[in-house]
């Protein structure tokens, strides 16, 4: 059977320089978004950017559909050799399916009604998929001991989205025109990055080797995937009911005020994705039982530090003070701390044994339907603030429920 690269292993613990290099690249595309997201509003009006944050915020959880067989490449990579090339070939693709196909119905449509708010949502959907593609695929780049093709992939592409929103501010293109050129860019970027790839790591696998990995394979990705998705969707649902209940013009308020929050997080989610093939071999056996001991205590304090947030966002609503700028910034604060604290349990969580998958997924599931429960009572009354508040209180749930499946699997 074909071996892995012999350097894969070793690959994975990156060098501080390496590292620096690596946030580079992610900081070039993470500054090119930033202004895609903003800039605009100077050329736009408040409708026409309002469905452009609308669209990107509805469609984000897309990255993470496509991005989701990365996770459990980097985990399952770190522990195998001999099918290391068979484990890659159907990550890239399981990753690449949805791309295919919201490009394949994006087609038609930008042909047809290139004006459409559904070309605009199917442009921003099939971005944020290509862009989960892109990740992947540097995620496996970085195990094959070539994280340099990370760095200028997404170098490439945060140039893309610089020179796309540039234009769009000289010349004025609408919406759509700016993310179908974005997408383009994006997909020329990601079609270099996948040539770059071993070709034993591209070719059809045989039916046997295909078959006997991939019910594993694609079990850890729902499982894991789950969670981010949920996380995403809690988001997308925030949007949804500010569009359902005829406060679309508070899009743009929340979507910028969470620009920072999202730049933050997405840094912190990458650094872990960098050290993951390291801590997945570390977190086994009884190694494991302690990483998940530290999860459930990161866990509680969540859960507690929910609790006195509830009571302060009560407080908060029912002063109507909830709309002043600097309460919106400390809701934003809030959001981040309570995520990346619950978000770094999950990743111990994830990286001991494939028996706790659930564990997390469980957790995300009920923080989706706590979130979306307390936006349908709060965002229509308050908007953007009731959003953050939906989201903030949305992640303890998601802490307790993860904690108590801990502590009950542990104590079997």
């Amino acid at each position: 059977m074909t071996q892995t690269h012999p350097d894969a292993h070793a690959a994975s613990r990156l060098r501080p320089v390496a590292v620096l290099r690596l946030l580079a690249g992610r900081g070039a595309f993470r500054a090119g978004t930033q202004v895609a997201a903003a800039a605009p509003a100077a050329v736009w009006d408040g409708s026409a950017f309002g469905h452009y944050a609308t669209a990107l915020g509805l469609c984000g959880w897309l990255l993470l559909v496509a991005d989701a067989p990365e996770k459990a490449a980097l985990k399952t990579l770190a522990r195998v050799r001999r099918t290391g090339p068979a484990v890659a070939r159907l990550t890239v693709a399981m990753s690449a399916a949805p791309v295919a196909v919201l490009l394949a119905v994006l087609v038609p449509v930008a042909v047809t009604a290139p004006s459409s708010m559904a070309a605009l949502c199917l442009a921003a959907g099939a971005w944020s998929a290509c862009t989960g593609l892109l990740m992947t695929v540097s995620g496996l780049h970085r195990v094959r001991g070539r994280p340099v093709l990370d760095t200028a992939a997404f170098a490439a592409s945060g140039g893309v989205v610089l020179a796309v929103t540039a234009a769009t501010l000289w010349i004025g293109w609408p919406p759509q025109t700016h993310l179908l050129l974005v997408l383009a860019g994006t997909v020329a970027v990601t079609c270099g990055a996948l040539a770059a790839l071993p070709r034993d790591w591209l070719r059809p696998p045989s039916g046997r080797g295909r078959r006997s990995l991939l019910r594993p394979l694609a079990r850890a990705t729902w499982l894991l995937g789950a969670a981010d998705l949920c996380d995403a969707l809690c988001f997308a649902v925030v949007y949804l009911v500010l569009g359902a209940s005829g406060r679309a013009g508070q899009s743009g308020v929340l979507y910028l005020a969470l620009l920072p929050a999202v730049a933050v997080c997405q840094l912190v989610i990458y650094l872990l994705r960098v050290a993951q093939p390291a801590t997945s071999r570390r977190l086994r056996g009884l190694a494991g039982r302690a990483g998940r001991a530290r999860a459930a205590r990161l866990l509680g304090r969540a859960g507690w530090a929910g609790a006195a947030v509830a009571v302060a966002c009560a407080a908060l609503l029912g002063w109507g003070l909830a709309t002043s700028p600097p309460v919106l910034a400390g809701l934003v604060v809030v959001v981040l701390a309570l995520f990346l604290t619950v978000m770094y349990a999950a990743y111990l969580v994830e990286n001991t044994n494939n028996d706790v998958l659930a564990v997390t997924s469980a957790g995300a599931f009920a923080g989706l339907v706590a979130t979306a429960s307390l936006a349908v009572v709060v965002v229509p009354w308050s908007g953007a603030a009731g959003g953050l508040v939906a989201l903030a209180l949305g992640v303890p749930v998601k802490a307790h429920v993860m904690r108590r499946m801990l502590i009950s699997r542990d104590s079997e």
